[in-house]
């Protein structure tokens, strides 16, 4: 990731966050992740064009929370899920491709 962000918009209980740089890959997993959040009405990305534009997250809430407090906690679930995973994965690899999950 290039770690650029950018907070386009800030309304309310929504928020807009460029990712410059980056594609559908993190931000399809950022809006997935987000919308199973309690409190998250909606989430997703756009793009809107595939070849020279970045991804922009739109996520609102039900105003329980801050969105940026959910981005946050997104971004901390996916690291800790990519950490078990990385973790999972190599104990197959010592175990002859067998995954105990």
């Amino acid at each position: 990731m290039t770690g650029k962000v950018k907070l386009l918009k800030r309304e309310g209980n929504t928020i807009e966050i460029e990712l410059i740089g980056e594609d559908h890959t993190i931000a399809n997993l950022i809006a997935k992740y987000a919308i199973k959040k309690p409190g998250v009405v909606y989430s997703s990305y756009i793009i809107s064009h595939p070849l020279i534009s970045n991804p922009v997250i739109v996520l609102s809430t039900d105003g329980s929370k801050d969105p940026l407090d959910v981005i946050e906690e997104v971004l901390h679930d996916i690291i800790k899920d990519a950490n078990e995973f990385q973790q999972m994965f190599e104990e197959a690899l010592k175990s002859n491709g067998e995954c105990k999950a």
